[in-house]
């Protein structure tokens, strides 16, 4: 019901505050009263024409305001949230006419369109003047005031859920049917995928972990190399060991003749064999650390290669080699359980058919009876 009108500078209006209570309430007056004024303001309110002349001479702008308290079930409250409104304890609805004939709406102190407003405006009020009886002529209020008139609104809205049910359960028959032809239509490739990306057997963070290993290994194998050529260095043939242990040994067989002279030299040679002995042991702790297997980076190279080649068979990053996997298998299986499920969900529809009839004829049926007790 509407619970408070509020009107200012509008026409011959500067302030005007209206509060309605329960039941009928009637403004009477004499001819030139201010009642069409109080409706032309109403009007506004409820999305009709703007109109600079309804602005008070003097003022730049008029306002009228109504609140309406409504039923949690009254229509007014979907075509809110259809307009992404957010819901009150009551309904405001507000109107700004501007002296230069702009306007502006709002809903909730939320700025809206003007055809907004209007919608909801014509879910809130009728308004009839001398031979207006235009909402009882438009067709679309028909139904509303026939279920209202014979209290059929809980069958009307549960016929209005099972018809949004049979539509989404003939919307998942018809995305399902679409899905298994394009499945079927892929079959053959899809097989040959899955069989291939099987036997790859591609995991997530593989390829990762394989550059890793394998560049890992490439650096021991240059590390390696230089290793190898200092131990040749070393002990190989060009080695100094052998020449330094005969300078040692001849030296030594002077040294009683000029110890002074002798001693010195062969303490250094000494002091230099020892330190190639050490290196040589350094040397080989270090190769057998650096050593690495060529077999198992023939084998990381070979691997890299195959999930790369396929990574760009299939048009995809190699890591997601395993989730394609898992999706070309899930196609292959819609395929094969593809019939079933179809007539599954098309056994749902018909049973959604058959509620949605069933309770739509009886709520035709009761609509009849209803337009017959009208017509009375």
């Amino acid at each position: 019901m509407l619970a408070r009108l509020s009107i200012r500078d509008i026409v011959l209006i500067d302030r005007l505050d209206l509060d309605f209570a329960n039941g009928l309430a009637v403004l009477t007056g004499e001819t030139g009263a201010g009642k069409s004024i109080l409706l032309d303001a109403f009007a506004l309110a409820l999305g009709a024409r703007g109109d600079a002349t309804l602005v008070r001479q003097g003022a730049e702008q008029g306002q009228v305001t109504a609140m309406f308290e409504l039923p949690a079930d009254h229509p007014a409250w979907t075509l809110l949230k259809d307009n992404g409104i957010d819901a009150e304890d009551a309904l405001i609805l507000r109107r700004v006419q501007f002296a230069d004939g702009k306007t502006r709406a709002f809903i909730n102190d939320q700025p809206v369109s003007v055809q907004a407003l209007r919608a909801l405006g014509a879910a809130l009020v009728e308004i009839h003047g001398q031979h207006d009886d235009r909402a009882l002529v438009d067709a679309a209020t028909h139904r509303r005031l026939l279920d209202a008139f014979g209290g059929l609104e809980t069958e009307a809205a549960e016929v209005e859920r099972l018809w949004e049910a049979r539509r989404a359960a003939m919307e998942a028959v018809e995305a399902h049917r679409v899905e298994v032809e394009h499945a079927r239509r892929e079959a053959d490739y899809l097989r040959h995928a899955v069989e291939e990306l099987s036997q790859l057997a591609p995991e997530q963070g593989e390829e990762t972990a394989l550059a890793e290993r394998r560049a890992a290994m490439m650096q021991a194998e240059k590390i390696a190399e230089d290793l190898k050529d200092a131990h040749e260095a070393v002990v190989g043939h060009a080695s100094p060991v052998p020449a330094l242990g005969a300078a040692i040994r001849r030296l030594e067989r002077r040294q009683a003749q000029a110890p002074a002279l002798v001693e010195p030299a062969v303490k250094a040679l000494d002091a230099a064999l020892t330190a190639i002995e050490e290196a040589r042991a350094h040397l080989d702790a270090a190769l057998q650390a650096a050593n690495y297997d060529p077999a198992e980076l023939e084998r990381i190279e070979e691997r890299l290669f195959a999930l790369r080649a396929a990574g760009r068979k299939f048009n995809s990053a190699v890591d997601n080699l395993a989730a394609l996997a898992k999706k070309y298998a899930a196609d292959l299986a819609l395929i094969d359980a593809g019939a079933e499920c179809l007539s599954q969900l098309e056994n749902a529809a018909a049973e959604a058919e058959t509620r949605y009839r069933t309770a739509a004829g009886k709520l035709s049926a009761a609509r009849r009876k209803a337009a017959a007790n009208l017509d009375k």
